[in-house]
């Protein structure tokens, strides 16, 4: 019993020890500054409230889309290229056996029609494109790229003019039914047959 105490009191003695190495009077690491925490919220959520000043439309688009060299990757026509499917392919030919990177997005899962706010494509588009100069495009030539890609999936007009008003309320195809993956099951690899 008294080797039971022992263990016992050299137990908690060692966590107190292991919080008093971790507590603030070490001097380790100090409170970000509102600018830091500002320069780090990226985030665009669904409302659209931290979207900046700026506007586009699918012709606009277009133009950026053949300017920056997107088809490059995603095609020609936003489909059968190596990177993502952008645009769902006109239905002759199908982009679902197009080898492509992991993951793979094709017409089944295209963002456009997949993602369940348009901010969503707003946001990944400002801070994934284009490959190698992620972060490089301007406001406008976002919200015109994003433009393009929702009208060519038949989600908004060609005329419509997308910007930090109008984005959020555009209504996406998926938008109340954003599928989850199926439940896991042990032994199975995780996101099994999900697209």
């Amino acid at each position: 019993m008294a080797w039971l105490r022992l263990t016992l009191a050299t137990a908690a003695l060692a966590v107190c020890q292991g919080t008093w190495a971790q507590s603030p009077t070490y001097g380790v690491g100090r409170t970000p500054t509102a600018e830091e925490i500002r320069a780090w919220d990226i985030t665009i959520s669904p409302t659209g409230k931290e979207l900046p000043k700026g506007h586009g439309t699918a012709k606009e688009g277009a133009a950026v889309f053949a300017n920056k060299g997107c088809g490059g990757c995603h095609g020609a026509s936003g489909n059968g290229g190596h990177a993502p499917t952008l645009i769902r392919s006109d239905g002759v030919h199908s982009t679902a056996a197009t080898t492509c990177l992991a993951p793979c997005v094709n017409d089944s899962n295209a963002m456009a029609i997949h993602s369940p706010f348009a901010t969503v494509i707003w946001d990944y588009i400002n801070r994934g494109m284009p490959l190698g100069e992620e972060g490089s495009l301007e406001p406008n030539e976002v919200y015109a790229l994003t433009a393009y890609i929702l009208y060519k999936n038949g989600v908004i007009k060609e005329d419509e003019i997308l910007d930090q008003e109008t984005l959020p309320k555009v209504k996406m195809p998926n938008e109340k039914g954003f599928g989850l993956p199926p439940p896991w099951k042990h032994g199975q690899p995780r996101l099994q047959g999900y697209p």
